[in-house]
């Protein structure tokens, strides 16, 4: 048996809690959208660079692998 319900509820929770934070701050919607791009680009870099990592190595996945190719 999984604890599916669970983890639904746990992700949504990681997720809720920090947007009340921003919404208990009150920012413009401007400063957000730039705050979540910038988050998402190092996210994005950190990815890439972990991938590359791994292939130099042969330590990871192919990065086709990791999309089913």
């Amino acid at each position: 048996m999984t604890d599916q319900p669970f983890d639904i509820v746990f992700y949504l929770l990681l997720l809720v809690l920090p947007l009340s934070a921003l919404l208990a701050r009150r920012l413009p919607i401007k400063d957000v959208f730039k705050m979540a791009l910038a988050w998402i680009a190092i996210f994005g870099v950190a990815f890439i660079l972990v991938v590359l990592w791994q292939q130099a190595t042969g330590t990871g996945a192919a990065i086709g692998s990791l999309f089913g190719r």
